[in-house]
């Protein structure tokens, strides 16, 4: 799918913008920003802006650690092998 790309973030990664547990954020067809955070026993939903420019900065952050999408997919072809 052209929309989409795939970065692996290797676990040997100690600091990462993504250590606080997972989370989402969507952008609506209106252009409007959803973000979703799952913390063990807390999942919600926030259209905060202040909460939503922190996701965009984490998952900024997690995108320039992670591996670029051609050495990535080279890594999971190279995981694929040894399996």
């Amino acid at each position: 799918m052209r929309n989409v790309e795939i970065q692996v973030l290797p676990l040997d990664s100690e600091d990462n913008g993504g250590l606080d547990g997972p989370f989402h954020l969507l952008r609506l067809r209106d252009g409007a920003t959803v973000g979703h955070s799952d913390i063990q026993l807390v999942s919600r939903p926030t259209s905060d802006r202040r909460e939503l420019q922190i996701l965009e900065l984490r998952y900024g952050i997690i995108r320039a650690q992670a591996l670029r999408p051609r050495t990535s997919l080279s890594y999971i072809e190279k995981l694929l092998e040894e399996t």
